[in-house]
């Protein structure tokens, strides 16, 4: 269904809470801005009260859920696997294998069974909130430091850092752009930035109350955004290039 419900329970993209960490001083200019356009809804998900992590591995959308990953078909909305495996934070498919934050680690997943193959450190130490996989690195949000950091998947040695001036929940990497989500108090945003500089690009507005904890784009039109504590997915248009409003 489209209808949008409001969140009403705080950001479940980690276990940090916003109100410990200071305003940041930086401020990125905002090149454009327009409403999210949120054209489907999935969920919630049976057993699940939040919604951490989300990636897409092409056919199917997986949604982290704190105690086990869900895979769902986007066209249906159908449950259609579900791995018994901790995942409290952000997921990630390298076109083989699932990545999954899990507490102070990064579990390299087999989709078809749940099995970890092995494990890094995420360089948040418990602190981390989107990834993704992209130019073959893992790319790991910093939720209250309000960086993303580009990782090496082997190691989970930092290879760079872009810094925000938002909380950033989800990460994701479509068509040469890099975007991520922000979460604070009741206002939650789709930032694409331009990664040397971390500057907006361009910046959707999610409707008042509705959060955003995880992020994956299906590398086509949709960003699929995880909804917190709503236990919900959320799919939004993802502007062309040249077609912001």
């Amino acid at each position: 269904m489209t209808t949008i419900a409001q969140d009403t329970t705080q950001d479940t993209a980690c276990s940090s809470q916003p109100g410990t960490t200071p305003p940041s001083r930086r401020q990125l200019p905002i090149a454009a801005r327009q409403p999210a356009q949120v054209v489907r809804e999935f969920g919630p998900f049976d057993g699940a009260s939040a919604i951490h992590g989300v990636t897409h591995d092409g056919q199917r959308v997986w949604a982290a859920t704190g105690e086990s990953l869900v895979a769902f078909d986007p066209a249906s909305g159908a449950t259609t696997l579900t791995l018994a495996v901790i995942c409290d934070a952000g997921t990630a498919f390298d076109g083989t294998h699932l990545y999954q934050i899990a507490e102070a680690r990064i579990d390299k997943i087999d989709p078809a069974t749940g099995q970890i193959l092995a494990s890094i450190p995420a360089p948040g130490g418990g602190n981390d909130s989107g990834l993704t996989w992209a130019e073959g690195s893992l790319w790991v949000g910093q939720y209250r430091d309000r960086k993303i950091h580009q990782i090496d998947p082997a190691t989970g040695a930092v290879r760079r850092t872009i810094e925000s001036d938002r909380f950033v929940t989800g990460v994701t990497w479509v068509d040469g752009e890099l975007w991520h989500g922000t979460w604070e108090g009741e206002e939650s945003t789709l930032r694409h930035i331009e990664p040397a500089s971390g500057a907006v690009l361009l910046q959707l507005d999610m409707p008042q109350g509705v959060g955003v904890s995880g992020l994956e784009s299906d590398g086509a039109g949709l960003l699929y955004c995880g909804g917190g504590g709503s236990g919900k997915v959320r799919a939004v248009r993802r502007p062309r290039a040249g077609m912001a409003a």
